[in-house]
């Protein structure tokens, strides 16, 4: 049995006040798993500490069979580097470069090279030319997802991906996001409020009442 991406175990995490407690939580290879919840119920929060940008009150994270709670920083930064993707609902793509710009400084960085096919299957192929200020909102939120895919993660965490999205464009994207996975083994973990979208994935799990729990 394969060793899975991510592993959770007695995760609790307050702000002013308790967010969720005792989150145990396991991602497998070729997984597809969709946090849902209300807004406020620390969906976001949780996401963040599974992607190392931040550490629990208590509980440990096992990422890609490393223990986060002790690895440094230099370790930290090259997990985020060479092997999770991170997408957000907001692009944050380079203003000034060309879409094929913005892609090409991830791949530079990781040492990938630029996966036209991903281009292709997002239909953004034609835009490479184009600066990010000529794109519409869905064509730069799909350059920024060909950029993560283009590093060739071994997990994607992606926060409301779909968000700011047109019914149809969000298919787009998940078809894509969901292949990728099976065709690499990569995980994909994403957090949002569209229960169609959670719905296309694996599983679903739900926090609500300061707990995460599977749904049936």
């Amino acid at each position: 049995m394969s060793q899975p991406l991510l592993e959770a175990a007695n995760v609790s995490h307050s702000f002013d006040t308790l967010l969720f407690s005792d989150v145990n939580f396991t991602l497998s290879p070729s997984q597809s798993t969709a946090i849902v919840g209300r807004s406020g119920s620390g969906k976001s929060t949780l996401l963040h500490i599974f992607s190392t940008f931040m550490k629990p009150d208590e509980g440990k994270v096992i990422l890609l069979g490393h223990d986060l709670d002790i690895l440094d920083d230099e370790e930290v930064e090259s997990l985020r580097r060479y092997d999770i993707g991170i997408i957000f609902q907001f692009h944050y793509l380079f203003k000034g470069m060309s879409a094929l710009e913005n892609i090409s400084v991830a791949t530079m960085l990781s040492g990938e090279q630029i996966d036209h096919t991903i281009l292709k299957k997002l239909e953004i192929d034609h835009l490479m030319g184009h600066k990010t200020s000529e794109l519409s909102g869905g064509e730069q939120q799909r350059v920024s997802i060909a950029r993560v895919l283009s590093k060739k993660p071994r997990i994607i965490f992606a926060d409301e991906p779909t968000g700011n999205l047109d019914k149809e464009t969000a298919e787009l994207v998940m078809n894509v996001l969901l292949n990728y996975t099976k065709e690499t083994g990569a995980g994909l973990l994403l957090v949002t409020h569209d229960e169609s979208i959670a719905s296309r994935c694996d599983s679903t799990c739900k926090l609500a009442d300061k707990m995460l729990k599977e749904e049936v």
